[in-house]
């Protein structure tokens, strides 16, 4: 491993003759000795042998061992020719982050602590295989599958203001229901509004400190402010989406004579039917996931209303961003000069986004530079 600056380090590609490009983590030296502790340079050098991907495989600095992927990792294959990997996106597609930003500060809500867990934990329903409180019909899901939160605009629990801090105005465009299974539909149904179980989590949280006090004002963030953050994803319905195109990439492998060094990074050419229906159907979990967030944070709302009102307090909570961590888009970059369309796979990183417009393109505040500059500390 060569190092390049202080934060970056880099495996040549000729480390070994099937990499198609240079693998490259950015971690402090003390960063860079947990990482050597499970496999997950190994992973990122498997990954830099994809067919079609471009510059380099990327491992930002909490690289660890997940499936296929490291999670962590980020790669961008050529669209349409390069491949599609679901182990680059992960079985819970659009796993993500939402947060909403209260008027109150730490001393206001700390009396209301227990009333209000107690009205979180019964609005938003977790736990392994819990269903929500809008069971779908078949015909539901499928708008949600393909409006994603804007569904949920429709339905009042989303204020367009909400989208434009939603990354992509939270829903991806390409989606089709037609690529999804029975059973996925199975599972999803249920699900819309809940958080799921592993490492999901709905927290109130404090602002403890600020590090740029420029862009924590363009946030509306300040220290002792109270915020509300929710990581989850796509629940059932994403994952059996991940487990039926893995099981069909296993032969899709073969069908086109990809050669692979760990059969978890199963893939398919964009190009292909199989790749086709992969990308469609992942979709449709993204945006299944952009409405499942959506779907809580409404319920948020709702229960700091029901506990704080009463004692005259403001309980509005507006949104910060919403960003995805587990996801494939297809995106303009420019390689080598060129610009062009690359599939990014994201496991376990998010997109950054600078100031100024697109806003559709994701979650930007409404003056000056996008960037939270804060630590919080849970008190769910």
């Amino acid at each position: 491993m060569v190092r390049l600056d202080e934060f970056l380090w880099e495996i040549p590609q000729h480390y070994r003759q099937d990499m198609r490009v240079p693998a490259r983590v950015y971690a402090s030296e003390t960063l860079l000795d947990a990482i050597l502790g499970d496999k997950s340079i190994e992973q990122l050098v498997n990954v830099a042998t994809l067919p079609g991907i471009q510059k380099y495989a990327l491992a930002m600095p909490d690289i660890h061992q997940g499936y296929g992927f490291p999670i962590g990792g980020v790669a961008a294959t050529a669209y349409p020719e390069g491949v599609i990997s679901p182990g680059g996106i992960g079985y819970d597609i659009n796993c993500g982050v939402r947060l909403l930003a209260s008027e109150l500060d730490e001393e206001e809500v700390r009396p209301y602590l227990d009333e209000l867990a107690t009205r979180l934990y019964q609005d938003c329903p977790s736990g392994v295989g819990r269903g929500g409180h809008y069971p779908l019909s078949n015909a539901e899901l499928e708008w949600v599958a393909v409006e994603g939160a804007r569904w949920c605009v429709k339905k009042g629990m989303a204020r367009e203001e909400d989208l434009e801090r939603t990354e992509e105005g939270g829903r991806l465009s390409g989606a089709d229901p037609a690529h999804v299974s029975p059973q996925a539909r199975k599972r999803g149904r249920q699900q819309l509004g809940t958080l799921g179980a592993g490492n999901h989590f709905l927290e109130v949280d404090v602002v403890r400190e600020v590090y740029d006090l420029e862009a924590a004002d363009a946030f509306g963030l300040r220290v002792g402010q109270v915020v509300v953050l929710i990581h989850c994803g796509s629940r059932g319905f994403g994952h059996q989406i991940a487990t039926d195109y893995i099981r069909e990439f296993q032969k899709a492998v073969h069908k086109y004579g990809i050669v692979l060094p760990d059969r978890e990074l199963v893939c398919a050419p964009l190009n292909t039917p199989e790749g086709e229906r992969y990308l469609a159907a992942m979709r449709c979990a993204a945006n299944f996931a952009f409405a499942n967030r959506q779907v809580l944070a409404h319920q948020v709302r709702r229960a700091f209303e029901e506990v704080l009102a009463p004692h005259g307090l403001p309980f509005d909570l507006v949104q910060v961003y919403d960003l995805a961590h587990n996801i494939g888009k297809v995106e303009q970059h420019e390689v080598n000069g060129v610009r062009r369309q690359l599939c990014v796979h994201r496991k376990g990183a998010t997109r950054s986004f600078g100031p100024g417009p697109p806003r559709r393109a994701g979650c930007l505040p409404p003056r000056g530079p996008a960037g939270l500059s804060a630590r919080l500390d849970g008190h769910s």
